[in-house]
C-alpha cells in the first residue's frame, strides 16, 4: 500500500511533530484540530522548528519550503476522506480516542488505515469502535518527534499483516526505527519508563532528595540524557498520570499506583514545561 497523504488528528506537541516529519519526508499532510488557536500555534511551531533545522544545517531552504507547502490546517475530521493513513494524536483519554475512531470510521474510505499515537491505551479496544479493526494499529512516536528515532508499532488483536507492513514501511521512510510490540498496557516504552518516573516522584515526596538532586543522580550516575523528573515535565505530568492510571487499572498491580504528589501537581495545574511549572520551573518560552 502506497501512502502519499496523511491526516494527523490533534495539533498538540505530538501532533505537530508527526505532521512535521511526515511533510519533511514528502507526504501531503492535513493537520486537524477543533481548536483554532491550537492549530495556529501548531503551524507556527512547525515553521519555527523547520527553520531551526535549517539554521543547524540539517535541511536545506528548499526542504523547509516544500515541507511547509505540504501541510494544510483544518478543523474537521473530513480531512480523513483524502488520506491513506490517519494518525490520531489527541490526549491520552480512552473514551475520547474511541469516539474519534468511531467518527473517523464513518468518514474515511474503507481502505484507509487508522492509527493511534497512544502511549498506553489498548489498540484492540479502540479498534472495536470501528467497523475495520483489521485496519487499526498503534503508531507510538516519541517526543520530540523530529529528533527521536523510535516508533512503537502496536498490533491490535485483529490488526492484519498488510496494515502492519504498511506502517512499518512508512516509519522507515520517515527515518524512524519501528519496533513491533504486543497490545499490552503501556506496551514496552511506558511499561518500563513510567514506574521509574513514578518512583522518582515518590523519592521527591518522601524527601530523599530535591528534584535537582534526583535528576542529577540519574543523569550523572546512570548516564541518562535527562533526569526522570525533567522528563516527566517534558512529557506532561497530566499525560504521565493518565498512563499510570491505565497501567494500574489494566494490570491490577499496585507497583503502578500513581504517586499522590503527582496527582497533587496535576490538580494544581503544574503540568511541566507546557504550563511553566512542574517538578522544575520554566521560562515562558519553555
Amino acid at each position: 500500500m502506497k501512502i502519499e497523504r496523511v491526516a494527523v488528528i490533534g495539533a498538540g506537541t505530538m501532533g505537530n511533530g508527526i505532521a512535521h516529519v511526515c511533510a519533511l519526508s514528502g507526504l501531503a499532510v492535513s493537520l486537524v484540530d477543533s481548536n483554532a488557536a491550537a492549530l495556529e500555534r501548531a503551524l507556527a511551531t512547525i515553521d519555527r522548528n523547520l527553520t531551526r533545522q535549517l539554521a543547524r544545517g540539517r535541511i536545506t531552504a528548499g526542504d523547509r519550503d516544500r515541507a511547509l507547502a505540504l501541510i494544510e490546517g483544518g478543523r474537521s475530521l473530513d480531512a480523513a476522506v483524502r488520506a491513506e493513513l490517519v494518525i490520531e494524536a489527541v490526549p491520552e483519554v480512552a473514551a475520547l480516542k474511541r469516539d474519534i475512531f468511531a467518527e473517523l470510521d464513518a468518514v474515511a474510505p474503507p481502505g484507509t488505515i487508522l492509527a493511534s499515537n497512544t502511549s498506553s491505551i489498548s489498540i484492540t479496544a479502540v479498534a472495536a469502535a470501528t467497523g475495520r479493526p483489521e485496519k487499526v494499529i498503534g503508531m507510538h512516536f516519541m517526543n520530540p518527534v523530529p529528533v527521536m528515532k523510535l516508533v512503537e508499532v502496536i498490533r491490535g488483536l485483529r490488526t492484519d499483516d498488510a496494515t502492519t507492513a504498511a506502517v512499518m514501511e512508512l516509519a522507515r521512510a520517515l527515518g524512524k526505527t519501528p519496533v513491533e510490540a504486543r497490545d499490552f498496557p503501556g506496551f514496552v516504552s511506558n511499561r518500563i519508563l513510567m514506574p521509574m518516573i513514578n518512583e522518582a516522584v515518590f523519592a521527591l515526596m518522601e524527601g530523599v532528595a530535591d528534584a535537582e538532586g534526583i535528576d542529577t543522580v540519574m543523569t550523572l550516575g546512570m548516564n541518562h540524557p535527562m533526569g526522570p523528573l525533567a522528563l516527566a515535565d517534558l512529557i506532561g505530568l497530566d499525560t504521565c498520570l493518565n498512563i499510570l492510571e491505565v497501567l494500574h487499572r489494566e494490570l491490577g498491580d499496585d507497583r503502578y499506583r500513581p504517586c499522590p504528589l503527582l496527582r497533587q501537581y496535576v490538580a494544581a495545574g503544574w503540568l511541566g514545561r507546557k504550563s511553566g511549572r512542574g517538578f522544575h520551573f520554566y521560562a515562558p518560552s519553555g
